[in-house]
């Protein structure tokens, strides 16, 4: 029961989180940009997890235990997810809500955090609660991330989410950037 209320808590933190102005916003690089602004979103969603529920009459399916989601070079990772969609002859996804350590990996990008929504029709994936962006050498860290697939922009939040609102980084963003090492 304190997982459900700490789960809707979180999620309830994001969609207020959408409220708040973002206090930064990352413009990632051209190359940067292309690791996950440029994924297909039209392409096939491949899934797997311990325990699969199809709820017909809802239009989702609960995917539970080590749910591992993938769509082109683009993974999710998660406790638990709910994927909600429609049937219209056949089924098309609409929205993934992910929660419980999740996880986003494509190239040498990742994202982590503690809830997740991949949008599809919108094609934005948002990360809230504790987020870390690794990229390289690069990290940043906030409280909510919210990637446009469409773009290629990343804007990250230092006060945009976490369980009861709180963040490790205090409400700021943080991070740090490689520098390339000169030659002697």
């Amino acid at each position: 029961m304190a997982t459900r209320s700490l789960t809707s808590t979180a999620l309830r933190s994001l969609m207020g989180g959408f409220a708040l102005g973002a206090v930064a916003l990352l413009a990632v690089g051209q190359s940067g940009a292309q690791a996950i602004g440029g994924h297909n979103s039209d392409a096939p969603v491949s899934y797997a997890a311990d325990r699969i529920e199809l709820q017909d009459k809802q239009n989702r399916v609960i995917l539970s235990g080590n749910v591992d989601i993938s769509q082109g070079g683009l993974r999710m990772q998660a406790a638990r997810t709910t994927v909600a969609f429609t049937d219209e002859g056949s089924l098309k996804i609409q929205r993934i809500d992910a929660t419980g350590g999740v996880a986003v990996t494509r190239g040498d990008e990742s994202a982590r955090g503690d809830v997740a929504i991949y949008d599809f029709n919108r094609r934005i994936i948002t990360l809230a609660g504790n987020v870390a962006l690794r990229r390289g050498g690069d990290t940043l860290n906030g409280g909510r991330l919210v990637i446009d697939l469409n773009s290629g922009i990343s804007s990250v939040d230092g006060r945009g989410g976490g369980v009861s609102g709180a963040s490790t980084t205090g409400g700021r963003v943080t991070g740090t950037f490689a520098v390339p090492k000169r030659g002697s």
